[in-house]
Order: structure tokens, then sequence, then C-alpha cells
């Protein structure tokens, strides 16, 4: 399986998690808004507050940037091909430390 195949399954997964969280996040407000109608009477639909919009545009800078990599890893690893086995290696021996202590 090549690269690109594995890094688009894993942005797919990643997207997938992102939007069950946000569909979560909708319900959980759903739900406390019919609970506080029930009690309250109807407001206006509130609108994106500005923390939400920051964190929207924040998102799509980091997948911007995301993108960007996934774009870039080829070149860069034809370009240094020394580098990448070595930053591999000593991935490796972190994750294989990091195991190894519990």
């Amino acid at each position: 399986m090549t690269a690109d195949a594995v890094l688009s399954r894993e942005l797919k997964s990643l997207r997938e998690e992102l939007s069950a969280a946000h569909q979560r996040r909708l319900s959980q407000a759903g739900d406390r808004a019919s609970a506080t109608a029930k009690t309250a009477p109807p407001a206006a639909a509130p609108e994106d507050t500005a923390e939400q919009q920051q964190l929207r545009v924040e998102l799509r800078e980091l997948v911007d940037v995301i993108k960007d990599f996934v774009e870039e890893t080829e070149k860069n690893v034809s370009a240094h091909p020394a580098a990448t086995a070595i930053g591999a290696m000593i991935v490796g021996i972190l994750i294989g430390r990091l195991l190894g202590r519990h």
C-alpha cells in the first residue's frame, strides 16, 4: 500500500472523528436547549460565538498545514533520505522505550 493511500485513510478517519465529535456536541447542546426551552420562553437562535469562530479558523489553518505537509512529504523524503531514515529510527526507539516502561 502506498504512503498516499495510508495518509488519505488516516485523514479520512480523522475527519470522521471530528465530525462525530461535532455532532455529539450539537446534540448535547440541543438536549440542553430543549430542556431550557421547556422552562424558558423561546429566544432567537444563537449565532456562533467569537470563540467558536476562532476555533473554526484555527482548524482550517491546521488542515491546510497538514495538506501542505502531506504534499511535500514525497519531495522531502527523496531530497533527504538519510535524515528520514534516522528520524524514523529515533521515533521507533522512543516508542519502544515508552512502551517498554509500562
